[in-house]
Formats: structure tokens, C-alpha cells, sequence
């Protein structure tokens, strides 16, 4: 089961429970006790006990669980964990809060008690609009409107006014943080299926949809969710047509918005820990190496603090976002020993979590260590994870399908199977031309290749240096040059002119940086 859309729901939440909620759910069940009940442990413990979910080693192993009742025992089991889970976590969730404050409201009125109801609603509206909770602030409008125009609650008069007017702010920020939101997502997506902009047909399409879509609407900001989601956006378009600056100025202010909303940071941890992510990405790509490693200490420290780690989905989370962090430090300052010894930890760590990780994310992994062994000219393993990413059938990140292709190329040259290289070269033009994806970077780089079997070995020297400086001049295009950032052939090639290893030339660039 490599993910969480082919393995049984009920499994993957199971596995997701810490020990604590493992044990307040036995306890919850044995309270019911019943004959049903006694079942649905049982089965309980057989998953749980289960390293995949094989339902007819289930029953095998549990003859008193009958094939035909599973369906209903796993449902009934799947309820019950979700109930004990809201009754354990509604403390630390302020959505689970207010959505048990609206039911007792709701309760309330229904037996008749409109005025206790209202007070109940108005407690609520506060608590919502103290944590930005806008859904929450209106569903309670909703109702107290619904009491006051059926009721006589002798409340009504400038009341009924100053409610219309609350139910219509409410629902015009409501109608701008969608709007926002929306945006920001349609953004994010089209950078998971495709990276950054290839061309400038691409960087036309996103950035009209930015300009008219997503700018206009900076100038009406109010609150936290809505300048969330707009540096939030900020940061996905900046990122995908490579304006590095920008990413910068808005990944620091997805970040400070946090700072003016310091309430927000357990309401929406996740939140925080991708604008720190981000912030972290931005100093990485505009390379300013010491703020670099503040940031990467800075969420380091974050990522142990009890209330984030005790939260499955933060733990994992900072777990991938940190380690990205830690390999790109490493592939900045050249230390590339020390990263290849990091891969097998994080490697193990992956498989752990493997239910719970997007194939994006594994995708990402598989490719910074595989530029971690091409680095340390560890090219038998580099080659072992570019296979595993050029074997990942999914429909994401063509970028990097693109340049494990590419890397695959050059790390069979750098072991002499020359054997192998025509086939690989057809391989990428295939490839290429199948997403019509061909830069010039990419073109010389092809172009260059295919000449190489012609090519003098007395005059390679000479090829590898005319070749160096077609690229350092495409470099200046910042979409022709998306190539380098996950491709650094410049690096190799340097490498290959002046017999210093890949390593030795990222250890020159960040000495060269320092001065």
C-alpha cells in the first residue's frame, strides 16, 4: 500500500493514532460494553496489530468476526474512534469548540429557551470572532436571526439594524477569503502538476490569471484569513515564474501576519509551518546563507514544541519540510558527506510515514537525494532513486521527471555506459517532446549530447568549455534557467574543466558568497 488513496480508510486511521488515544479508545469502548462493542475492539486490535490491511488474514486470525458482518463492524469502528478522538481533542480545537457550543445553542432554542439560546450565540459570536472563525461567526448569525424574526424576544428594534449589518460584513469577508482562497489553490495546483513556468506561453497564463484575478483584491484586506491566503497566493505565483525577491517579500509577511495574530499559531499551526517552509525556501533560492540557517533553527525549535509535535499531521509535516531544509543547507554550503549520510535516516523515516505523504512530497525527496549522491559521485546510488522517480507513474511535477532524466544521463556517462546513452537520449527527446517541454538549456544540453560520440576526446575539453558558456549566457533568462535550479549543469561542467569534484565546486560558490 504505497498511499493513502489505495489503503483502507479505517487502517490508515488507525495507524495514525498515538499510544495515548489508543488507549482512551479501549477505555471508551469497554464503557459501552456490549457484544458488538466487544467485536469492534477486536477488530480493532487486529489492525492495529496488522502491518497492511489484508482482510482475509483478518477474519483467519478472528474466526468469531463473521465475512458478512466486517462491513458494518469496520463502519461502527471508524464512528467510534472519530467520537473518542472529538471528545480527547475537543479542548486543543477551537472548531471543535464552537461546533459543540452551536449544537448546545441549537438544543437550547429547541426546547423553548430563546433567550438563554441568544446569550449562548452571543458568547459564541465572541469566541469566533476573536479566533477569525468566519463560517462559525455566521452559522451563529444565521440562527439568532432565525430567533429573532420568530420569536418575540423583546430584543428586536435597533437590534434587528445592528444584526443585518453584522450578517452582512460577515458574509462579504466570507465571500473574499473564498475568493482569495480559490485563487491561491488553482495556483498551487497548476505548480504540482507542471513546476515552474516553461516558457512564455506559461508565464503569460499565471500571470494574467495573477494580475486580474488575485492582485485587485490586495486592495480590500481586513483580516487574518484573508491576508493569509493573499500572501499565500503572492508566494505560489512569485515561486512558479521564479521571482525570487517577491517569494521573499511575501513569505516574510505570510510569516509577520502570524505575528499580528499571535492567537492564530495553534488555530492554524499548519498554516504557520508551510509560511515558515516557504520563508525558509525563499532565503535558500536568493541564497542568503545565514538568515538561511536563523530560519532553519528558528522552525527546528518550533517543530519540538509539545503542541506541534503531540499533533500527528504537524509532526510529519515539520518532519518533511525540516529535512528539505537540511538537504538544500547542505547542497548550498557543499557538505555533501554529511547529507549523504543523512539519506538512509530519512529514507526509513519516509517508509514510516509513507500513508500519510503525498506522492509530490516523496517525489521531492527522491530527487534531492539522488542530487546528493550525484554530488558525492555516489552515481550507482544516484541512479537507484532517479529510477525509482522516472518509474513513479504519476501525472506530477514534469520538471523533475525532466531533469531525473536528464541526471540520469550524465551519471551513466560519469560510470562509462556509454552503452546506455543513445538509448536514455531518445529517451528524454521522447519525453520532452510528449510534454512539449524544451528549453534552451535543455536544448543545448540534448544538442550537446547527441554530438558527444563525434566529438575528438582531445577537443572534449574545448566542447565542455563552449558548452559552460551558452548556458552560463541562457542562465540570465530566469525561465530559460529553471533547468539549473534542479540541474546544476554548470556546476558539473565547471567540474569537468577544472578536475575539481561537483562537491568542491558548491564549496567554492558559498566561500566565494562569504566574502
Amino acid at each position: 500500500m504505497n498511499s493513502q488513496h489505495n489503503a483502507e480508510t479505517i487502517f490508515v486511521l488507525i495507524k495514525s493514532l498515538e499510544p495515548h488515544e489508543k488507549r482512551h479508545f479501549k477505555l471508551y469502548m469497554k464503557r459501552l460494553s456490549d457484544f458488538d462493542n466487544f467485536k469492534v475492539i477486536q477488530l480493532f486490535m487486529a489492525i492495529d496489530s496488522s502491518k497492511n490491511y489484508n482482510e482475509v488474514d483478518i477474519l483467519k486470525k478472528n474466526p468469531q468476526i463473521q465475512k458478512k458482518q466486517i462491513s458494518n463492524l469496520k463502519a461502527h469502528l471508524f464512528q467510534s474512534i472519530l467520537t473518542c478522538l472529538r471528545l480527547i481533542k475537543q479542548k486543543e480545537n477551537i472548531e471543535l469548540q464552537l461546533n459543540e457550543q452551536l449544537d448546545f445553542a441549537k438544543i437550547v432554542y429547541q426546547k423553548g429557551m430563546y433567550l438563554q439560546s441568544l446569550k449562548m450565540l452571543s458568547r459564541i459570536k465572541e469566541l469566533a470572532t476573536t479566533y477569525n472563525q468566519i463560517t462559525y461567526l455566521i452559522q451563529a448569525q444565521f440562527l439568532e436571526k432565525k430567533i429573532e424574526s420568530l420569536h418575540i424576544t423583546r430584543s428586536m428594534e435597533q437590534r434587528a439594524i445592528n444584526l443585518a449589518k453584522e450578517s452582512e460584513t460577515a458574509c462579504d469577508l466570507l465571500k473574499l477569503v473564498n475568493q482569495i482562497s480559490n485563487h491561491s489553490l488553482l495556483l498551487y495546483s497548476w505548480y504540482i502538476k507542471n513546476g515552474f513556468v516553461r516558457n512564455k506561453q506559461d508565464f503569460d497564463y499565471i500571470t494574467n490569471i495573477f494580475k486580474s484575478d488575485i492582485e485587485p483584491l490586495g486592495k480590500k484586506l481586513s483580516t487574518f484569513y484573508d491576508k493569509c491566503y493573499y500572501y499565500q497566493a503572492y508566494c505560489w505565483y512569485s515561486f512558479i515564474v521564479q521571482d525570487f525577491l517577491n517569494f521573499y517579500k511575501y513569505s516574510i509577511r505570510w510569516v509577520q501576519i502570524f505575528d499580528q495574530y499571535p492567537i492564530m499559531i495553534e488555530t492554524e499551526t499548519f498554516m504557520y509551518i508551510k509560511a515558515q517552509h516557504n520563508l525558509i525556501t525563499a532565503l535558500f533560492n536568493i541564497k542568503r546563507y545565514e538568515e538561511f540557517k536563523t530560519a532553519v533553527d528558528h522552525f527546528e525549535q518550533f517543530s519540538k514544541l509539545k503542541w506541534v509535535d503531540n499533533i500527528p499531521n504537524n509532526k510529519i509535516q515539520c518532519f518533511v519540510y525540516l529535512n528539505i531544509a537540511k538537504i538544500n543547507q547542505i547542497l548550498l554550503d557543499g557538505n555533501i558527506q554529511s547529507g549523504i549520510a543523512l539519506i538512509p535516516q530519512i529514507n526509513k523515516q519516509l517508509k514510516v510515514y509513507e500513508l500519510f505523504l503525498d506522492k509530490h512530497r516523496i517525489l521531492v525527496f527522491y530527487y534531492k537525494f539522488a542530487s546528493l549522491y550525484f554530488a558525492g559521485a555516489k552515481y550507482e546510488s544516484c541512479i537507484d532513486f532517479l529510477n525509482k522517480i522516472i518509474n513513479y507513474k504519476v501525472n506530477l511535477r514534469t520538471d523533475i521527471q525532466c531533469y531525473a532524466r536528464f541526471l540520469l544521463l550524465i551519471a551513466h556517462y560519469e560510470l562509462n555506459n556509454d552503452y546506455i546513452i543513445p538509448y536514455l537520449i531518445k529517451s528524454v527527446y521522447r519525453f520532452l517532446l510528449k510534454m512539449q517541454n524544451l528549453n534552451l538549456i535543455e536544448q543545448e544540453i540534448l544538442k550537446f549530447l547527441q554530438q558527444f560520440f563525434e566529438i575528438d576526446q582531445r577537443k572534449l575539453k574545448s566542447a565542455f568549455k563552449n558548452l559552460l558558456n551558452k548556458l552560463k549566457e541562457i542562465e540570465k533568462n530566469k525561465i530559460d534557467n529553471r533547468a539549473i535550479m534542479y540541474l546544476d549543469i554548470i556546476a558539473w561542467l565547471e567540474s569537468k574543466l577544472t578536475g575539481c569534484t561537483v562537491a568542491e565546486i558548491f564549496q567554492k560558490r558559498m566561500n566565494a558568497k562569504k566574502l
